[in-house]
């Protein structure tokens, strides 16, 4: 039996400059990808002034990106991205039956054939991750001897959420790693860097994923629109499996609340938005995203 839910997701990204920019170039990770569990019913762009270019093409990780310029001069420069995507349920791997983390790391290390060769480029360091014996020694507690690897992955992403707090006011982008383990406060994006971090340090292959979430409002306060955010989460390889994905942010396996749009070795790989400008002066940022379920959950039975 599966079940399956369909979202309306808006991310409108604002920049307002103090003085004009002449010349715009920006690069754009917004369209969701299409996975087993996940279908792309729409995905479409409206940019505000309109570009002298916009191509489209897929990364090495078969992200979908557009590249946008913009020349003459403007002060605002607005991106809004719409989608529906339609996401499916899918079983929960037994964590307890998963092969030892040992024989991954083996695999990955002296043996990376067919799924295994493309998973083991994500046991290295990366631009914003970069491994150590710190991360190390937080994961060996995760990771006794012989321990199934999604179930010592679930045991990690727990102690993460526990040890943690989420802080927006705490770290920025340029944050490095190590004072988002010494302060142990942070984003969703620091989370998933920090456990990434622990996983390759072990020689696990770990990849960040980037996408949205379907929140709740507090009880009993009326639902705002546009008050939802990117979000970040991890995703381990397990043979036999396949990627896993983990969110130590909430400690939740994803299943259908997840939205994806990109992955890659870390999030230099998946922001939303990257560009460069000439010109500009004070430049003033604001994001809303809205993340609308559209229908109630449908179950099928197959036949």
């Amino acid at each position: 039996m599966n079940t399956h839910i369909t979202y309306h997701v808006t991310h409108r990204t604002t920049y307002k400059y103090s003085e004009p920019v002449s010349i715009s170039h920006h690069v754009l990770r917004l369209s969701p990808r299409a996975t087993s569990r996940q279908h792309v019913l729409k995905s479409e762009l409206q940019i505000e002034p309109t570009p002298i270019v916009l191509s489209q093409y897929t990364d090495r990780y078969s992200n979908s990106i557009h590249f946008l310029s913009i020349e003459g001069g403007h002060q605002e420069l607005i991106i809004n991205s719409t989608s529906a995507v339609e996401l499916f349920s899918a079983p929960t791997p037994a964590l307890e039956e998963t092969t030892s983390w040992e024989n991954v790391c083996e695999h990955c290390a002296n043996h990376p054939l067919g799924d295994m060769l493309e998973a083991a480029e994500f046991t290295y360091d990366s631009p914003l991750i970069q491994t150590g014996p710190d991360y190390k020694d937080y994961a060996a507690q995760s990771f006794p001897s012989d321990c199934p690897v999604l179930a010592a992955t679930a045991d990690l992403t727990h102690r993460i959420f526990k040890d943690f707090k989420f802080d927006p006011e705490a770290t920025t982008v340029a944050t490095p790693l190590q004072e988002v383990f010494r302060k142990r406060r942070g984003v969703c994006q620091d989370f998933a860097h920090f456990e990434i971090a622990c996983l390759r340090s072990l020689g696990l292959p770990a990849r960040y994923i980037s996408g949205y979430l379907e929140t709740d409002p507090p009880p009993g306060k009326p639902r705002l629109i546009g008050a939802d955010a990117s979000h970040a989460w991890i995703s381990v390889y397990c043979p036999g499996f396949g990627w896993v994905d983990f969110d130590p942010t909430n400690n939740v396996i994803p299943t259908t609340r997840h939205i994806t749009v990109a992955w890659g070795r870390d999030y230099s790989d998946a922001c939303p938005i990257r560009g460069v400008i000439l010109g500009g002066g004070r430049s003033q940022l604001s994001v809303a995203v809205d993340v609308l379920r559209t229908d109630t959950p449908t179950e099928e039975t197959a036949a």
